[in-house]
């Protein structure tokens, strides 16, 4: 074991060291808990993608960059042709990251000298590296949790939840083949724990079975009740923080009911998204239409816009949902719960990753609707969101429940219960 945990002459004040992968979608959620730590009284470092370096240390904790080559490696599984692909592509990515990880995360480590370690669900080299410290760690994982259960359908395809026997028998029928893309990864991801000096997984669900405490960033019943939770799981509610800003002037002179509609943040070519809402709703006098394309260049749609609708690249959706009637969305779980947390139905259009899932989800809760891509048109959009319009109680119902998960505050209580009795006060 590569022992990190040195005694150099500790501070007063208990150390969290939070290392995440270069997203924003899994940066901003665990702020929320990152904060509450901190006016608990701990020293809160975060190791993070460089662009939001300032926009972590605006919000009064310390924050570095992560090794630049890391950045560097940027997820590319939008170029897939396939939904396995697409999976493909994206642990692909995890496992080219992973060495660097590991260097990095010693690296920060010996810089810091942390009393605990909580680490991105996507960062695996990270992980085995947290293993290997002797240091108290945990993740956070922003999205649907890809473990089997009992009470839920194989994850990644979207299935309805079947019920029965014969439910019983199509789930375990497809089972298998739904992990066995995870499971290829498996000898590289080994290769990367041996490199870290920790033992190697026999399955690949080890992933969130090894870490002392996964905090899940969801709640019952948006995720499926089940039985069979791993014991290290704790559902906490979504991560909902976002950086301080000034609201539009045009904010402030519209009184319609905003329709929101939003890209990825990470690239995933689903500009088509906003390209048929505009021409479903830029002359609609009923609502404001604002367009936020994140990963998406917005000159883009900018030439064929109507007078009036809004289309930029990032607009605080913070500052918007007050005024929403509907999110349209690409089903990411960061915009889609953001959106349930404030009450607003979202309209999903799953472009790939685990938006199939999230999608799933938002018509099995009733808080929302569900277009395929495949079936994206102005008058297909147009009819799913006035579904989406008629969920208002169901969307109501997930915020309350979103309410109660605990949150930042219950997340921070789970991450100081790890800390030696001699650390666990600031």
């Amino acid at each position: 074991m590569y022992n990190m945990n040195i005694n150099y002459g500790r501070t007063l004040m208990p150390t969290v060291l939070v290392y995440t992968t270069p997203s924003r979608g899994h940066l901003y959620p665990i702020m929320d808990t990152a904060l509450a730590l901190a006016r608990r009284g701990h020293e809160v470092h975060v190791r993070t993608l460089a662009v939001d370096v300032d926009t972590v240390r605006t919000a009064g904790l310390h924050a570095t960059a992560v090794d630049p080559a890391i950045e560097a490696r940027k997820l590319d599984d939008w170029r897939a042709r396939s939904p396995r692909a697409s999976v493909a592509l994206g642990l692909q990515t995890f496992i080219d990251r992973a060495p660097l990880e590991i260097d990095d995360l010693r690296s920060a480590v010996t810089s810091i000298r942390p009393d605990v370690l909580l680490v991105d669900t996507n960062a695996w080299g990270a992980q085995a590296a947290a293993e290997s410290s002797g240091i108290p760690w945990a993740t956070w994982h922003p999205f649907p949790l890809p473990f089997p259960s009992k009470d839920a359908p194989p994850f990644g395809p979207g299935l309805r939840p079947a019920a029965g026997v014969l439910g019983r028998l199509r789930d375990s029928l497809l089972q298998p083949l739904v992990i066995a893309p995870l499971q290829k990864f498996l000898p590289a991801l080994n290769a990367v724990r041996a490199r870290a000096g920790v033992s190697p997984f026999d399955h690949i669900k080890e992933l969130f079975t090894r870490p002392p405490r996964l905090l899940l960033m969801t709640a019952e019943p948006f995720e499926y009740p089940r039985s069979d939770w791993p014991s290290n799981v704790r559902l906490v509610g979504p991560g909902l923080w976002s950086p301080p800003a000034e609201a539009p002037a045009w904010l402030a002179d519209s009184a319609k009911p905003i329709l929101l509609v939003t890209c990825s943040t990470e690239f995933q070519d689903d500009g088509a998204l906003v390209e048929a809402a505009i021409a479903a709703f830029g002359d609609d006098s009923s609502v404001q239409l604002v367009c936020t394309t994140a990963g998406v260049d917005p000159e883009r749609f900018r030439a064929h816009a109507p007078p009036g609708v809004v289309v930029e690249r990032f607009v605080p959706h913070a500052l918007l949902l007050p005024h929403a009637c509907v999110v349209v969305c690409h089903g990411g779980m960061g915009i889609t719960q953001r959106a349930l947390a404030a009450g607003v139905p979202p309209c999903v259009v799953p472009w790939g990753r685990d938006q199939l899932e999230v999608g799933r989800r938002v018509l099995e809760s009733r808080c929302g609707a569900l277009l395929p891509r495949t079936k994206l048109s102005p008058a297909r959009l147009r009819e799913a969101v006035a579904a989406a319009r008629g969920n208002t109680e169901g969307a109501a119902r997930i915020a309350a429940a979103f309410a109660g998960a605990g949150g930042g505050e219950g997340a921070a209580g789970l991450i100081e219960a790890l800390l030696p009795a001699d650390r666990a006060e600031p």
